[in-house]
C-alpha cells in the first residue's frame, strides 16, 4: 500500500532521492559515510535510467552523482528486504560500466564507482551497521585489486554500534528518530518540509504511484491474455500427437509461463507509452515524464 505523500519520511525512496537532489546534502551524506573523500559534486541526476543495452534488463537508480573528479555515485535507500540485494548490486554495477564506457575508450579510462544502499534492515544478518565490499585476493587479503569498485550496504537497524556519531545520527534519523543537535539533520527536516509543500511534487508523487500501479496491473493483464492464447496454440500443435485434451492442458501451462513474462513486459511498456502520451498532452516537460514514467528521453521525445 502506497503511502500518502504527508507521511513520507527520508527511508521513502522518493522523498529520498528528493532531498538528495541538493548537492549539498548529497554530499555531506557521502562524505558521513565515506569518512570525508567526497569532493565537491557537480552533477545529480535523478532517476537515472539505463535501458539501451539490447535485450538485456533495464536499470533505474534513485541518485546518480559525480564529483570533481569524476567518481560515480550511485545512492539507493532501500526499505524492503526482496532477499536479491547481492545479485542486484553485481547487476547495477555492470550496467555502470557499460554505460560509461564507449566503444573506442580504454578500460582505464573507468572511473572509480561507489554503490551505497540504504537500509532499513538487515541484508547480511550480521548486526553491522555498515558493509564495506572492495575486491581482494583470497589468499591474501592485504592484496587488493585495484578495479576501482566499492560496495557498501548499510544497515540502519545498528545505528547504535555505529562508532561514527555523525553517520549514527543519520541511520538514527532513518529509523525516524530526529536530533535536534545536528544541524545535517536539522536541515534534512527542513528540506522535508519544503518537498512536502511543494504542489507540484506533491501530484508527481501521485502521478508515479498511479502509473506504477497500472503498469503492473495492464502488464499482468496483457500477461494472462497472451498466455492464454499462446497456450491455445501450443496446445492445437502438441494435440495432434498427445491427444487433444492433453494437448491443451501442456499448452496452456507452458503457454502461460512463456506468455505471461514476455506479455508483462509489453502490457507495462505500453502502459508507459499511453501515459506519456497523456502527460505531453498536458503539457508536462520531457525530463518530468522520464521520471514518471521510467521511458528514456529518447522514446519520450519520439512519441
Amino acid at each position: 500500500m502506497e503511502k500518502d505523500f504527508d507521511e513520507l519520511t527520508i527511508a521513502d525512496d522518493y522523498m529520498f532521492y528528493r532531498v538528495m537532489e541538493d548537492t549539498d546534502i548529497c554530499k555531506t551524506l557521502l562524505n558521513r559515510v565515506l569518512q570525508g573523500k567526497v569532493e565537491t559534486i557537480t552533477d545529480i541526476e535523478l532517476q537515472k535510467t539505463i535501458d539501451d543495452a539490447g535485450r538485456a534488463k533495464g536499470v533505474r537508480f534513485d541518485v546518480w552523482a559525480k564529483d570533481c573528479s569524476g567518481r560515480i555515485y550511485d545512492i539507493e535507500m532501500q526499505a524492503l528486504d526482496k532477499k536479491d540485494l547481492a545479485k542486484r548490486i553485481r547487476y547495477y554495477q555492470a550496467a555502470i560500466d557499460v554505460s560509461l564506457l564507449g566503444k573506442s575508450k580504454p578500460y582505464e579510462s573507468l572511473p572509480d564507482t561507489f554503490i551505497l544502499f540504504f537500509c532499513t534492515f538487515d541484508y547480511l544478518k550480521k548486526a553491522l551497521p555498515v558493509y564495506t565490499f572492495k575486491t581482494v585476493c583470497s589468499e591474501d587479503s592485504l592484496i587488493k585489486l585495484d578495479d576501482g569498485i566499492t560496495k557498501i550496504i548499510i544497515n540502519s537497524q545498528a545505528a547504535a554500534y555505529e562508532k561514527n556519531e555523525k553517520l549514527k545520527v543519520f541511520l538514527e534519523y532513518m529509523n525516524g528518530k530526529v536530533s535536534s543537535d545536528d544541524e545535517f539533520i536539522q536541515k534534512l527536516e527542513h528540506r522535508i518540509k519544503e518537498v512536502k509543500a511543494n504542489e507540484e511534487l506533491r501530484r508527481e508523487y501521485m502521478l508515479v504511484n498511479t502509473i506504477e500501479r497500472d503498469a503492473r496491473n495492464d502488464g499482468w493483464k496483457a500477461g494472462v491474455a497472451h498466455g492464454l492464447a499462446e497456450g491455445k496454440s501450443l496446445g492445437l500443435a502438441e494435440g495432434k500427437s498427445l491427444g487433444l485434451a492433453e494437448g491443451k492442458s501442456l499448452g496452456l501451462a507452458e503457454g502461460k509461463s512463456l506468455g505471461l513474462a514476455e506479455g508483462e513486459i509489453r502490457g507495462s511498456r505500453q502502459a508507459k507509452v499511453e501515459t506519456a502520451k497523456n502527460l505531453l498532452q498536458f503539457g508536462l516537460s520531457i525530463e518530468n515524464i522520464v521520471q514518471a514514467t521510467g521511458l528514456s528521453k529518447a522514446e519520450v521525445e519520439a512519441l
